[in-house]
């Protein structure tokens, strides 16, 4: 299988892989555990270092995923809510339809998708983050990839899915639905499906859009065609379908 095309708008310039004296690739020396001038340590070019290396490391492991969908959803989601089934249902649909699944890899909505695409044998990734307070990496990931940087994570959600479809959350899932949002409105991307699952959850969102932000004139009615928003999971997958590299 071909892989699908990027969402990125614009191609990327190619460049060799940074070395260094080894003559390692630079995933290697730029990775977790390379050895640095002490003088370095909590400084500002060590941590572009690490940001470098996460990239590379995002790029090599994701390059080859094929058609993929990303689903998001909050972490605190029990399996008794009955979003979490959802959730589950959403992750194998997708992978009956072709798609890997890309989640946070963590609890919640995220673990109940990659359940559900693992259940089908799909390929089922889990881009974990480190966080203070949480979260082991949930056992329905089969391809994960740890980061420390939320930027360069949320590179990774956008430059390798075909489509968004969100379930239920919190600040963080606000943050990947306007992240996308305002690449997609401001042409750094092309448009791809972004579905909000669940209408009565959502509504106060799109309502407030409407009634103050379009209002105001600070967006305009098109930008609000950018998302769908349903109950239904058929309808989401379908909108994964019908777009650009699909399976």
């Amino acid at each position: 299988m071909s892989e699908p095309p990027s969402i990125w708008s614009a191609p990327e310039p190619t460049a060799p892989a940074p070395t260094g004296g080894s003559g390692q690739p630079g995933l290697v020396l730029l990775g977790r555990g390379a050895d640095y001038p002490e003088e370095w340590a909590g400084t500002d070019p060590l941590r572009v270092l690490r940001i470098q290396g996460e990239f590379l490391e995002g790029f090599a492991r994701l390059s080859g995923l094929g058609p993929t969908v990303s689903v998001f959803g909050s972490a605190r989601t029990p399996e008794s809510n009955p979003w979490y089934a959802v959730a589950v249902r959403v992750g194998e649909e997708l992978a009956r339809a072709g798609f890997a699944v890309m989640t946070g890899g963590g609890p919640g909505i995220m673990a109940a998708a990659n359940l559900g695409a693992s259940r089908q044998g799909g390929v089922s990734v889990g881009l974990d983050v480190e966080l203070p307070y949480e979260l082991e990496l949930n056992p329905w990931v089969n391809l994960p990839v740890r980061f420390r940087y939320f930027f360069a994570r949320k590179t990774m959600f956008v430059k390798y899915s075909q489509g968004f479809i969100t379930l239920p959350g919190g600040f963080g899932t606000l943050d990947e639905i306007f992240e996308a949002l305002t690449l997609m409105q401001t042409g750094k991307v092309r448009r791809f499906p972004v579905v909000l699952m669940g209408v009565d959850y959502w509504s106060g969102v799109l309502d407030w859009l409407r009634t103050s932000a379009l209002a105001e004139g600070v967006i305009s009615a098109d930008d609000l065609d950018l998302v769908v928003v349903t109950d239904d999971v058929d309808e989401a997958v379908d909108a994964m379908r019908r777009s650009e590299g699909s399976p």
